[in-house]
């Protein structure tokens, strides 16, 4: 296993050119001033940022959007377009009486009304809230409750099979508007934009009001309504250049689903404040289809999800090889921490390594990266964000918090501050001031810090396996069997166990072509004695296809822990496909 990467081969100078300079000297408040602020002083508005201000500029013919509908019909939407389709919405919604703070909720696809709701509502100074597409009909209705919806964009098909049923239990929700058609008690999504105005002048706005609602979901089965603000925007655009080292001519794809945050903050906001050109697939995963993006549409900056990038590796090096990925200049990938074996083979077959960050829900935007101007260390998600103070703690049986020793393991912390940290759960004060103490916002993810700075994730607080005395780390037990050629993706959780209180097991999928028996077994758990030891290789291993995992890519090791004890399962909302 090579302990570093180089560098990507870079075409442009990187945005950030030396880490260490470059932190000295970096403030948000600098960042802040690369934003325009709406005209007169009168405030900070997302959508301002993302679209008004290229509208008015010379980025106003630039392609804002460019979609690919799974049909193979395509549509460029400029910013000049984009412009006038979201004045068109936000007049809309203030004709209906919808206003500042009123919440619109966006249950679509990969479709131009997504991107329309969503800056169109933030322009009206509305607080915008994505669902999952594939949700089910009770977390839409957990969510639209909780969020106290007053508008919902969605389809006919979405809203007959999801919604109508629904409809009476959710007294806040008075407009539902349908994209392709209105049915009864609904509104028509295109009569509405053919009506509004092409013209709307954003009302002044406080950089610390409600833009964006983002449920994220816990142990239990109620979810959690984070909220953002509209100085998010500062931290979005920032990301954005430092990051995901965009420059003004990139192409760019960022394929999350839009009922994740990342489809939000990286599939939204933070390119159309860079005034880039932003690929939307509306189809779902397939290999071929997704090498054909990249070359057809010369993509240069992609931002995916490690789930996709080892379904990439399953598929094999002839595909990439097919294809030429020459514009592409930088790749990045979140979601879920990055094994070792993928960073190497987007080095080895793409021939540009795969750039592992970090953040959450609740940090609204990257907080720690691999940068574009950095050597890479496989496993590592990077090192902090210019502006952020990172650390690995500890809480002290008295309550307090202690930063421990590089190479120790704690819990990962942030310094509060940030542009986009969250303000809050909505309607959960306590359980939102339960996760600051000691000057840090706790993440619940455990992690620890090399003596060059770099962090590691270790795995969430409650999946660390305590056995015989030895703190085992999920991600590196996974790590280690996703390095024997027979596996696609593995999970790991610690099974109960009398005598040393857990034993690791492992639930691994394997690729094509392998069989999954018991001589493999035994040579999977050979492999993991010999790459981690005996007391941290896994004891069982089950094979099981698909493995449970959120359409955000995040493997559901609660909930594997859950059916193999048979206990109560939790909320199962965000799954892939229904359990």
């Amino acid at each position: 296993m090579r302990e570093r990467i180089r560098k990507g081969h870079q075409r442009v100078a990187p945005n950030m050119e030396d880490y260490a300079s470059y932190r000295r000297r970096f403030s948000w408040a600098e960042a802040r001033t690369w934003l325009d602020g709406l005209p007169g002083g009168a405030g900070l508005n997302i959508a301002h940022e993302a679209v008004d201000r290229h509208a008015a500029g010379p980025l106003r013919d630039r392609v804002a959007l460019r979609w690919l509908g799974r049909d193979g019909t395509t549509e460029a939407i400029t910013y000049g377009s984009l412009a006038e389709r979201t004045n068109r919405f936000a007049s809309a919604l203030r004709d209906l009486g919808v206003g500042a703070g009123d919440t619109v909720f966006g249950l679509l696809g990969r479709v131009p009304a997504l991107y329309v709701t969503a800056l169109g509502t933030l322009k009206n100074k509305s607080v915008f809230s994505p669902l999952f597409s594939a949700f089910g009909p009770e977390p839409i209705r957990a969510r639209l409750s909780i969020g106290k919806a007053r508008v919902l964009v969605t389809t006919p098909s979405l809203y007959r099979r999801k919604v109508a049923p629904l409809r009476g239990e959710l007294p806040s929700l008075e407009h539902v508007i349908l994209v392709g058609g209105a049915l009864d008690g609904t509104l028509s999504f295109e009569e509405l934009l053919a009506g509004g105005s092409p013209t709307f002048t954003i009302p002044p706005t406080d950089p610390h009001e409600m833009a964006l609602l983002h449920f994220t979901s816990g142990t239990t089965g109620k979810p959690k309504g984070a909220i953002h603000v509209h100085e998010a925007v500062v931290a979005h655009h920032a990301t954005g250049r430092i990051a995901l080292d965009l420059h003004d001519d990139d192409v760019f794809w960022c394929t999350a689903d839009p009922g994740w945050v990342t489809g939000t903050s990286y599939g939204i906001i933070a390119p159309a404040t860079c005034g880039v050109t932003s690929i939307v697939d509306e189809a779902e995963y397939d290999a071929d289809r997704w090498y054909r993006i990249l070359e057809e549409q010369k993509i240069t900056v992609w931002y995916t999800a490690p789930t996709a990038v080892r379904m990439l590796m399953k598929a094999g090096p002839e595909l990439p090889r097919a294809h030429d990925l020459s514009a592409l200049r930088f790749v990045a990938s979140v979601g879920e921490p990055l094994n070792p074996e993928a960073v190497i083979w987007g080095d080895e077959v793409l021939g540009l390594p795969i750039h592992d960050n970090w953040w959450q829900t609740e940090t609204g935007g990257i907080l720690v990266s691999n940068y574009a101007c950095m050597e890479i260390k496989p496993g590592s998600m990077g090192r902090p964000l210019p502006g952020i103070d990172a650390g690995i703690v500890r809480r002290l049986p008295d309550g307090s918090i202690e930063e421990v020793k590089a190479g120790e393991q704690g819990e990962l912390a942030i310094r509060p501050g940030w542009p986009s940290m969250f303000r809050g759960y909505l309607g959960e004060d306590e359980r939102y001031r339960k996760t600051f103490a000691g000057g840090w916002y706790l993440t619940g993810d455990l992690a620890r810090v090399d003596d060059e700075g770099f962090f590691f994730f270790v795995g969430r607080a409650d999946d660390v396996i305590k056995s015989a005395g030895h703190l085992i780390g999920p991600f590196e037990v996974e790590s280690a069997l996703l390095e024997h050629q027979a596996v696609a993706e593995a999970a790991v959780i610690g099974k109960p166990d009398p005598m040393i209180g857990e034993v690791v097991k492992a639930f691994v999928s394997l690729h094509d072509g392998w069989a999954p028996d018991e001589a493999l077994r035994t040579a999977l758990i050979g492999h993991a004695r010999k790459r981690l030891g005996a007391a941290v290789a896994p004891k069982e291993i089950d094979f099981l296809t698909p493995l449970p995992r959120t359409r955000s890519g995040k493997i559901m090791r609660r909930l594997l822990k859950a059916r193999e004890l048979g206990l109560p399962e939790g909320d199962t909302s965000t799954l892939e496909t229904a359990p």
